[in-house]
């Protein structure tokens, strides 16, 4: 095998990439902080214990487990950030009102999340922790539309859902682990045979509005049908009110509804978003409530944010071309120093012209040279071919 080849699903980013993203990376961080987010910054890989939650399947089996040749103990490459930041919350900065917390970093997954996905996202995304009102949801959600908008990937529609419909609906069925994740699975499918098979054994009302899930989704007419459709049991009643009011106060928003969207069920327990623009294929962005998430590290709070991958918004989003260098002579004396420091401070890229390399910095990115006319400096184009 190649020295130089990575393992599938893994690969380098290359100068043009790698800035879009960083440029995307600086831009979006400055934005979470103009609204009070918190940058922080945890560690790749932590115990295990610590990082997974015996409940989120789905996320034990995307991440890498490695034993700690110092304590003898299992460690895991982080899968999502998003607990950490919650255990930075809970444990370590232990604030009695409202936190506000953002992170970028990378992650990695055991197996890609589709076809062209990549195993080592670069995670970003904010989190708000210690408000328990819907206040929270949409503070989250509307940062979430003007981050795409900061990528000049306007959201063509944010979907809406809420996990306690489904919470309700199952609760007191008397369902084993298995048969409750099979008929979330067949939900997440839209799979309506299978969901009528799996949803034989329960009784009415709430075998049909499990079946009446699949089909409500569209717009905020969803949210009328579904009072109908759907048994009248106060949590769903409080859940139906809570997508109203979003519906009515983000009503500037592309928002649309779809109730048998349960991505991250083990993990949320209310209001849950996905975020698309016109060019992905599946969602860009994934966030939702996940209160309680802290008692894990000793103390449970009310918490609601959302996250995406960096590598792909950059790929979708237009491409801004490198910026051209310039380069000087060298050695440079004190005169050429003082005019290449004048030129680094006013934001330009100033390329030292090392002996023995004549014809071949075009590929360095120089497209404009530094040279002395008398007693001036001057910017010329560079000339090369």
């Amino acid at each position: 095998m190649h020295a130089w080849l990575l393992p599938e699903a893994i690969e380098d980013l290359l100068p043009a990439e790698a800035a879009q993203i960083e440029r995307l990376r600086r831009r979006l961080l400055d934005e979470f902080a103009r609204h009070g987010y918190q940058l922080v910054v945890p560690p790749l890989l932590e115990f295990a214990d610590a990082l997974l939650d015996e409940h989120a399947s789905d996320l034990n089996l995307s991440s890498f487990k490695l034993v700690d040749q110092l304590s003898g103990r299992t460690l895991a490459l982080r899968a999502d950030i998003t607990p950490q930041t919650a255990r930075i919350d809970a444990h370590l900065l232990n604030r009695s009102g409202v936190t506000r917390l953002c992170y970028c970093g990378s992650v990695l997954h055991t197996r890609p999340a589709g076809l062209f996905a990549t195993r080592e996202p670069i995670q970003i995304g904010i989190e708000l922790y210690g408000h328990a009102g819907l206040e929270a949801d949409h503070e989250v959600i509307r940062l979430l539309a003007r981050t795409l908008h900061l990528a000049d990937l306007p959201p063509s529609r944010i979907d809406l859902g809420h996990v306690g419909i489904f919470r309700a609906l199952v609760a007191g069925q008397g369902l084993a682990p298995a048969q409750e994740q099979a008929l979330f699975e067949a939900l997440q499918a839209k799979d309506v045979p299978s969901l009528r098979e799996l949803a034989v054994v329960l009784p009415e009302p709430v075998r049909n509005g499990l079946l009446a899930l699949p089909t409500l989704y569209g717009g905020e007419e969803v949210i009328r049908g579904a009072s109908v459709c759907l048994p009248m049991l106060p949590e769903i009643t409080r859940a139906l009110g809570d997508l109203q009011r979003l519906a009515s106060e983000l009503a500037d928003l592309p928002l649309s509804f779809d109730l048998a969207d349960l991505r991250g069920y083990h993990y949320h327990n209310g209001v849950v978003f996905a975020a698309y623009c016109a060019d992905s294929p599946g969602a860009i962005a994934l966030g939702g409530r996940y209160d309680g998430i802290g008692a894990r590290f000793g103390r449970a709070r009310p918490a609601t944010g959302f996250s995406l991958d960096l590598r792909a918004l950059a790929r979708l989003a237009k491409p801004q071309p490198m910026p051209g260098a310039i380069l000087a002579p060298w050695p440079e004396d004190e005169a050429a120093h003082v005019a290449i420091e004048r030129l680094r401070g006013s934001g330009e890229i100033v390329i030292a012209a090392l002996p023995g390399h004549e014809g071949s910095w075009r590929e360095a990115g120089c497209d404009r040279r530094l040279v002395r006319r008398g007693d001036e400096w001057i910017i010329e184009p560079l000339g090369e071919n």
